[in-house]
């Protein structure tokens, strides 16, 4: 097993990038899609703030594939796919990122466990003790029900997600939609947590996604009562990635 590896998930929008030392994850970044082929793959110049061999392994999953016959093509690389994720129970259409950040969650904080990724779609997956998948949900993540609105509405405004919550009973357009997504996924999420913690009550809630810390801000503005059983973990996909590496059944 390399001393040094790479993890990469491509995810929706970015590439996201860890940098690992055996079991240890030294750092993460983030770059844009490759566009076009080149021939030989390289690793990104921007994807950390210092040099890495081309020859580093690499531990791949994707969710895009024209981005994943790219990536294929680097000289040591190793796709990781549903059926090698050590869970119990998926379906043969979950994504990667999905499943990833399930076992990820359970390696790093135990099992059961309930994982509220909060990226480009918003998911949420529950693991058992015994490591199986019980259900979840997907809806669209809170960035895109926001863009979703003034794509595909002629008068209504494009809004950033706020860093605070604005008055339940809005009195103009903007705060009326913030309003309207914030306080309605909030709600219908904590629906979620409430009756996951009724099956599982010493579980884990652990939010990821480059929304979660947001998430759990506004969960802190509202005093939401679970706060205490919530852990913001930006890693599980990467947490997953090193159950399977250090298995050594891949280098």
């Amino acid at each position: 097993m390399s001393e040094e590896w790479l993890a990469l998930m491509i995810g929706n929008s970015r590439l996201h990038w860890g940098y690992f030392k055996g079991e240890f994850l030294h750092n993460t970044g983030d770059t844009l899609h490759i566009q076009q082929m080149v021939n030989p793959l390289r690793l990104p110049d921007n994807c950390f703030s210092f040099p890495l061999a081309d020859s580093l392994p690499l531990m791949l999953a994707s969710v895009v594939p024209s981005q994943t016959k790219f990536w294929q093509s680097y000289q040591n690389v190793n796709l990781i796919r549903l059926e090698d994720v050590t869970l119990n129970n998926l379906y043969s259409s979950m994504g990667i990122d999905r499943a990833l950040a399930a076992l990820g969650g359970g390696e790093m904080y135990q099992f059961p466990c309930l994982i509220i990724d909060a990226g480009t779609a918003l998911t949420l997956t529950g693991i058992d003790r015994d490591r199986t998948f019980i259900g979840g949900a997907i809806l669209p993540g809170l960035k895109l029900q926001f863009d979703s609105l003034s794509s595909k509405t002629a008068a209504l405004p494009n809004i950033s997600l706020p860093k605070k919550l604005s008055d339940r009973w809005a009195n103009n357009t903007e705060n009326s939609i913030i309003s309207g997504i914030l306080y309605t996924v909030l709600s219908g999420i904590k629906t979620f947590i409430d009756d996951w913690l009724l099956k599982y009550p010493e579980s884990k809630i652990i939010l990821t996604g480059g929304d979660a810390t947001q998430l759990y801000d506004y969960w802190q503005q509202e005093n939401y009562e679970q706060l205490e059983q919530i852990i913001v973990d930006h890693n599980l996909i990467f947490w997953g990635m090193r159950s399977l590496y250090v298995s050594g059944l891949y280098f």
